[in-house]
């Protein structure tokens, strides 16, 4: 693994415009915010060394450097699930080799399913702690103790740093900001009613397909997290309704402006 990131990341390097210490990753039909840098580069993934292809619909699969609000950043349009037949290693790749072009924040996006009675669709959601129930785990195999410990601490996956400045951001802005614990499951179906109703009694608050496998890794490697979701279905008792990929897109599109103003100006404090 270390020569396929080192080959990777010595590639990107070769053609960054300038030093970069911070990271994203926009999920499903959340790519708006790219409009929002200056500067750009743009490289597809499939012009990338080593890297996976997105297959999936509102994930456009280009990487992009840029200045969001004049900070330089490294961006992700588009990331990988292990429903689309990716290993967790391969999910996770691209987080390796932004550990070794030098990134040390990472910033998260994604479109969730909420179960807190209280979220209403387009509500976002700052994680502040995760349930994995993926069935493949990203550190399992032999680890390299270059890229982090063997038994890494997860007590703060997300920063609490950084939570405290997107509350006082999303305060600034008169924007909800909801607070919760994301569950990481496998998908691709979405969630049964029952299913809804057990992951609420474990504690979740939203429900999505992704950003658990990315978080661990980063935080094995040492980086400063923070992840946000947009609320796109609702999986509470009583209001479950049939979804579509269509309809959690346009939910994700319609909350974009709140979730892009609140993570530039995080992005620029931070």
């Amino acid at each position: 693994m270390l020569k396929t990131i080192h080959e990777t990341s010595e590639w990107l390097q070769a053609r960054m415009p300038f030093t970069i210490h911070t990271a994203i990753i926009l999920g499903t039909g959340l790519g708006e915010l790219v409009h929002e840098l200056t500067d750009v580069l743009e490289i597809p993934y499939e012009s990338i060394p080593n890297f996976p292809i997105s297959t999936v619909e509102g994930h456009s699969g280009i990487l992009r450097f840029g200045k969001l609000g004049g900070k330089p950043v490294m961006v992700m349009q588009g990331r990988f699930h292990y429903y689309e037949g990716y290993a967790m290693q391969q999910v996770t790749f691209p987080v390796r080799v932004m550990k070794a072009l030098g990134i040390q924040t990472l910033f998260v996006s994604n479109a969730a399913g909420g179960m807190n009675p209280a979220f209403q669709v387009g509500d976002l959601m700052m994680i502040t702690d995760h349930i994995n129930l993926f069935p493949e785990h990203p550190l399992r195999g032999k680890n390299e103790t270059a890229l982090g410990p063997r038994f890494p601490d997860m007590s703060e996956a997300y920063s609490k740093r950084l939570q405290a400045l997107a509350s006082n951001i999303a305060a600034s802005h008169n924007i909800p900001l909801q607070k919760g614990i994301y569950i990481g499951t496998s998908g691709p179906t979405f969630e049964t009613p029952a299913e809804y109703k057990y992951f609420r009694i474990i504690g979740g608050d939203a429900v999505g397909m992704s950003t658990v496998p990315e978080v661990i890794v980063a935080r094995h490697g040492g980086m400063e997290v923070f992840a946000i979701s947009v609320i796109t279905d609702l999986g509470v008792e009583g209001q479950v309704l049939e979804v579509s990929h269509e309809e959690v897109q346009q939910a994700a599109l319609l909350a974009q402006p709140n979730m892009t103003r609140i993570m530039r100006d995080l992005i620029n404090q931070a």
